[in-house]
């Protein structure tokens, strides 16, 4: 009986690691709406993509989970498509980003709800979406 407890202790010490292990996606870039993205600029930036279309670039913004840039694409007013430029290889992150995705879409602006358990980086997405919104002139 004695022997049980420790053995217990150490097994359960033993498996926490095996249970909390992510395996790395790469670069842990997350598209939505656009293809794979190329180096981009830390300042705000604008382009044409399209007829009528104009993509501008949010500023990195660097937090201790890592740095995060987003790159709005805008058909007029009207925001069409956002990607992931940089963001922290935290699982969190990947589970956030495409939450925090739909609901610009949704309200089309930057006033989108944090995300629980990723609050940093969605603080960061949405500074870096509102200097790109800000960029357009909107």
């Amino acid at each position: 009986m004695k022997r049980v407890l420790p053995v217990l202790a150490l097994t359960v010490i033993g498996v926490i690691p095996v249970w909390r292990y992510v395996p790395s996606h790469g670069d842990g870039s997350t598209v939505v709406a656009a293809p794979p993205p190329a180096p981009a600029p830390p300042a705000p930036t604008a382009g044409a993509s399209g007829a009528g279309e104009v993509v501008l670039t949010g500023p990195t913004i660097d937090t201790e989970k890592g740095p995060v840039q987003v790159e709005v694409t805008f058909e007029g007013d009207t925001i069409r498509a956002v990607r992931m430029l940089r963001q922290p290889n935290h699982p969190q992150t990947h589970a956030a980003v495409p939450t925090l995705i739909e609901d610009t879409l949704r309200v089309q602006g930057a006033d989108v709800d944090t995300v629980s358990g990723a609050t940093v980086t969605s603080d960061a997405y949405k500074e870096s979406l509102q200097a790109a919104i800000d960029a357009k002139g909107n």
